[in-house]
């Protein structure tokens, strides 16, 4: 589905079904220079099972007109902006990376949205290295590379594509990279370093939280999601075996299986 949102046309992906009064809604928001498609298996099984999905593409990225966000804080009030011209509220919010520390800045500044916040591959603050931010300035394609090669656990790297067999899952996310506009993998990362404010925002937040760690995952290591974890209110941890930091289609099922038990309970 397609709206405006301060004055440019957002996307949001309903895993093909109506929005109704009578559901409760989950809300997916993709990482750095992704879009929606990073929760294709979760959202659809949501949508298909008695959930209104928006799965979003965030600005300038994917189907989602720009300008850009700048900043975590700035992506949190486009979210708001998003669900408010929805009429959406007490939804259970879930972020991946980049998209774990905007949900995490929306649920401590608009209560009223977020009835259950779930942070998948996050860490607070989340380290960026300068190599990798000048690489995404000078160099993207070697940039992407980094991620890639950081993302996966060692056997995402040579198969082990649990749903479509034969996919090299690396190159479907170095594709997917590819497809961003010049710039908006450094602006995304640049974000995320930026965002200082996140264990301030973890203490204000009253909603239940999961936090979902990828055992192998280099780019946000478990022991980096400890702060948060300490610092939410009301938090519990689940732990994906063998998968890196794109767990989402690396580990898709172990991932929908830990949200869907998280939203429902």
């Amino acid at each position: 589905m397609k709206l405006t949102v301060n004055g440019h046309t957002a996307y949001a992906y309903t895993g093909t079904r109506p929005l109704l009064q009578s559901q409760p809604t989950a809300v997916f928001i993709h990482g750095a220079a992704n879009d929606h498609s990073v929760w294709s298996l979760q959202s659809r099984y949501f949508a298909f099972h008695g959930w209104n999905v928006l799965a979003v593409d965030l600005p300038g990225h994917g189907q989602s007109d720009g300008p850009l966000c700048t900043s975590v804080p700035a992506l949190a009030e486009w979210m708001a902006a998003f669900l408010d011209g929805l009429a959406v509220k007490n939804a259970v919010v879930i972020g991946h990376s980049m998209g774990s520390l905007t949900a995490l800045e929306l649920a401590s500044t608009r209560a009223d949205l977020v009835a259950k916040l779930a942070l998948v591959g996050t860490a607070v603050p989340m380290a960026v290295g300068d190599a990798l931010l000048d690489a995404a300035l000078n160099n993207e394609e070697k940039a992407r590379r980094m991620i890639v090669e950081w993302s996966y656990a060692p056997m995402g790297h040579i198969g082990n594509n649990q749903k479509v067999p034969g996919t090299w899952l690396p190159g479907n996310s170095m594709a997917l990279m590819r497809r961003m506009t010049k710039g908006v993998l450094r602006n995304d990362l640049a974000a995320c370093k930026a965002y200082l404010g996140g264990l301030d925002a973890a203490a204000k937040v009253e909603a239940p939280s999961l936090v979902v760690i990828g055992e192998r995952d280099m780019m946000t290591p478990p022991k980096a999601a400890q702060a948060a974890l300490g610092a939410l209110r009301n938090a519990r941890a689940e732990t994906i075996r063998h998968a890196g930091h794109n767990m989402t289609v690396e580990a898709p099922d172990a991932v929908l299986r830990a949200l869907w038990k998280f939203a429902n309970a």
